[in-house]
């Protein structure tokens, strides 16, 4: 099934409409690294990583792993890791998974940049948990925590997450 997410800041699944966070930049087809757009496209459902001392395991039939304390992924174009999970510490930029707030609780992996990834075409695209405060992402697609452990009861492999561009209402 496709998950739809849309630059009106909704994201629509299972018959369900969610109010979702989307990057600082808006939405962009021609994704760059550390441009703030959330990718225009089609993005298969990977795996879901998650907090185990934050969360309990969420329910999906989607691969799940808990994060730990030295897992990151690769940010530098440079590297040959780049749009990888990595272990910290590691000697390229790499965000790291394990965060101070709570924005990586739960985060979905999504296929952007993947298959093989393509250095400079964007890394770190996920699904996960939004800012409290409302503030956009940093290209990524963000849910209420609640929201997103409901999404995930029942997304499955092979379920992807389609992002378009709708135009302006007047």
């Amino acid at each position: 099934m496709d998950i739809m997410v849309h630059g009106h800041g909704r994201l629509i699944w299972d018959g369900q409409d969610y109010e979702c966070r989307l990057g600082r930049s808006g939405l962009m087809l021609d994704k760059r690294e550390g441009d703030g757009a959330t990718p225009i496209g089609v993005w298969p459902v990977r795996a879901v990583l998650y907090r185990p001392d934050r969360v309990a395991r969420p329910e999906t039939a989607l691969p799940v792993r808990p994060i730990d304390a030295d897992d990151g992924w690769c940010d530098d174009p440079a590297h040959g890791d780049y749009n990888r999970p990595v272990r910290l510490p590691h000697p390229a930029s790499c965000e790291k998974m394990w965060r101070d707030d709570h924005l990586y609780d739960v985060v979905v992996v999504l296929g952007h940049n993947d298959a093989p990834p393509v250095a400079g075409l964007g890394s770190a695209i996920f699904l996960h948990v939004a800012d409290p405060d409302g503030k956009p992402t940093q290209g990524c697609i963000a849910l209420a925590l609640p929201d997103l452990l409901t999404m995930l009861k029942t997304c499955r492999p092979g379920d992807r997450l389609v992002v378009v561009a709708l135009p302006e209402q007047g």
